[in-house]
């Protein structure tokens, strides 16, 4: 007999809401991973099919980010402990990042 635990977790693999459960906590955790300096100047806001949409201050640091964005993905995957995160995509945030 299985937990209660391995059945809703197999269960939310085969409807595909594992991923979406990592996307959003990709979201959620985006300033702890990136650290202070870039959390002041960004803000993730969505997640859909693998692609982690984050507002940013503006164009230079969407400039800085794309050159980071390997690393920032690589470490999204050491906290979700899964490579959910394929793709970052920069936005410039209008009226600025709102906390």
């Amino acid at each position: 007999m299985q937990s209660a635990g391995a059945v809703v977790t197999k269960l939310l693999q085969d409807l595909g809401l594992d991923r979406r459960l990592l996307g959003q906590r990709a979201v959620q955790e985006w300033a702890d991973v990136v650290g202070p300096r870039i959390a002041r100047r960004t803000r993730a806001v969505s997640f859909h099919e693998g692609t982690l949409r984050v507002e940013v201050e503006g164009s230079a640091w969407i400039y800085e980010l794309r050159f980071l964005e390997r690393r920032l993905i690589q470490e999204l995957e050491k906290r979700l402990g899964a490579p959910v995160v394929r793709a970052l995509h920069f936005v410039q945030a209008r009226g600025g990042i709102r906390r």
